[in-house]
């Protein structure tokens, strides 16, 4: 079975406070070194109502912290709305702290409004510069970079937590360029599987190029109970779309009961098409295919449901493949 790694946005449930669902984030990640995964990652997301995780850095200290085996780290760390010399210092505190157990996932996606941009001091053009940023990183780790001389970012000079790249945009090419492994999702992750390997060019940081596969996936009892399990945050991120905020998760019979308009219906359909749910063979099944279609060496499960309890039997139906 391909490895299995975990990706939690700390989403806000409907009644539940942001630091109810970061304290969630870190007891999920203690469940999920007990089931095995390989990976638990946090995400980077600013003034986004229904979701609490916003600093990325500092939550991976507390789940490494809570945990002992399970490798943990970003997913990721949005490199153009900070400093490289601050992202090393505080990936070299991580990898200090915790050997061996550090990833640095980056991306290069800024604010999604005018207003965040402007709080956070970057543009849209911002993520056009990722590529001399992610050198810039790399240098501080390696000591090779020039831009700044005599400035050296400690203590992560000569340590080398894992690097990956997550595709936004150009980010697969960027990746293959950089010699590093590659996170995909989305809608064709075949064709951006393909490109990143035959452009890759071996580094000090990665000698062959690896892909991590990001997915949607549930596991229920039945079918129609996995589907069920996928719906709230579908109808989130399709409210959003139709009105601009993500909202806090709601039960699943909930939304199904909702008078919603023509096109927040259709962009919830849409949203569900590229989830992965079924009984424990449908799922095995769906994700041998995509293992051949795409040569994943690893998948990152980003399922997200109202019920906690539900979400972890998921987890666990999901472990049991391996």
């Amino acid at each position: 079975m391909t490895p299995l790694s975990i990706l939690d946005r700390s989403l806000v449930r409907q009644g539940q406070s942001p630091a109810s669902a970061l304290r969630d984030t870190v007891r999920f990640a203690r469940e999920a070194e007990k089931l095995g995964y390989h990976r638990f990652w946090v995400s980077e997301h600013h003034s986004v109502p229904g979701v609490a995780g916003s600093a990325p850095t500092v939550l991976a200290a507390a789940v490494a912290a809570a945990t002992s085996r399970i490798r943990v780290g970003t997913g990721g760390v949005m490199l153009p709305n900070h400093r490289p010399l601050v992202v090393a210092e505080q990936f070299g505190v991580l990898e200090s702290l915790h050997p061996a157990r550090i990833d640095m996932g980056l991306g290069r996606s800024v604010g999604f409004t005018g207003g965040i941009r402007k709080a956070l001091g970057q543009g849209r053009e911002a993520a056009d510069g990722f590529s001399g940023q992610l050198a810039e990183l790399l240098g501080f780790f390696t000591g090779a970079q020039d831009a700044y001389p005599g400035v050296h970012a400690l203590p992560a000079e000569g340590l080398r937590p894992q690097v990956f790249v997550l595709a936004m945009g150009a980010g697969a090419d960027l990746a293959a360029a950089h010699g590093l492994p590659l996170v995909i999702g989305g809608g064709a992750p075949a064709g951006a599987a393909a490109r990143y390997r035959a452009a890759f060019r071996p580094s000090e940081w990665s000698a062959v190029p690896y892909v991590m596969v990001a997915a949607n996936i549930a596991v229920g009892e039945t079918a129609e109970r996995a589907a069920l399990l996928q719906v709230p945050e579908a109808w989130s991120t399709a409210h959003s779309r139709v009105r601009g905020v993500f909202p806090p998760l709601r039960p699943p019979s909930e939304i199904l009961r909702m008078d919603l308009p023509e096109r927040e219906r259709a962009l919830l359909e849409d949203a569900r098409k590229g989830q992965i749910s079924g009984t424990a063979d449908e799922v095995a099944t769906r994700l041998r295919d995509l293992v051949t279609v795409t040569g994943a060496d690893e998948f990152l499960v980003t399922m997200n449901t109202y019920d906690l309890d539900d979400r972890l039997e998921s987890y666990r139906r999901l472990a049991a493949l391996a």
